[in-house]
């Protein structure tokens, strides 16, 4: 496997300095840009060793923690190995802070996530893509949907709430977008239930855009974080070999 090379970093936003992981292969060499976005739980070695697996098949991958405005990563402490259901606690700190985190929210952050990373030594000229998980899809389409020809490709998995009642709903964001979209679904999602699958896959091709969308059969939501109890194996390798496609498709093409 390709070396890598990480190292925490600060990026100065509109609203503060958000705390973020940087990694990339340890070549001196310049590679495509991948904005990675967290899950709830945020900025923690699971997540770093993901991105570290990314950048390993050569990318330089930028992953901030979108919760900076509540302190360093992590804003809660956090079990080596997460269940929610033994720690109910957790989602009360949690979620006012992805409550925050509205499109107008996003997108100010986004811009200056973006041109830190295009402003990189070790990233390469050129568009980016955005990837998610979790909550982290639907920021994923904010940023596309808000930039435009700078991000090449999206991709989220176990994303729920991609359509919901009013003018937040992540899907609104595709008919701005211009990027290449996967998304991987996890069919035991209650956040996600089979009409809104179905509402997004139209919003996807009223939008006109090259996309793809799948169910992962007996996935949890969760099930690419290897820290939780939610994850799946099988259904992680899948969302690689998806990923990785995708990105060499976009941003190699």
């Amino acid at each position: 496997m390709t070396a890598v090379q990480g190292q925490t970093v600060e990026i100065t936003t509109p609203d503060g300095v958000a705390d973020a992981y940087v990694t990339h292969p340890a070549d001196g060499g310049k590679h495509p840009g991948v904005l990675l976005y967290m899950d709830a739980f945020g900025l923690r070695p699971a997540l770093r060793a993901l991105a570290d697996d990314i950048a390993a098949a050569g990318y330089t991958v930028l992953v901030p923690n979108v919760f900076y405005r509540r302190g360093r990563a992590p804003i809660v402490e956090l079990p080596e190995f997460i269940d929610p259901g033994q720690r109910p606690d957790l989602f009360g700190t949690i979620l006012p802070a992805m409550h925050e985190l509205t499109p107008e929210l996003v997108a100010r952050d986004a811009g200056a996530y973006l041109d830190w990373l295009q402003g990189f030594e070790h990233t390469a000229h050129g568009p980016v893509a955005a990837a998610g998980y979790c909550m982290g899809g639907r920021l994923a389409l904010y940023t596309a949907g808000a930039f435009g020809d700078r991000i090449a490709a999206v991709a989220g998995f176990h994303t729920g709430g991609l359509v919901v009642d009013g003018a937040d709903s992540p899907h609104l964001a595709v008919e701005k977008a211009t990027a290449e979209m996967y998304f991987g679904h996890a069919d035991q999602d209650r956040s996600l239930p089979p009409e809104q699958i179905e509402n997004f896959d139209k919003a996807l091709a009223a939008a006109g855009l090259r996309y793809r969308t799948e169910v992962y059969a007996g996935a949890h939501h969760g099930y690419t974080q290897s820290d939780t109890a939610d994850y799946n194996s099988a259904a992680d390798e899948r969302h690689r070999r998806e990923l990785l496609a995708l990105l060499d498709r976009t941003l190699r093409g």
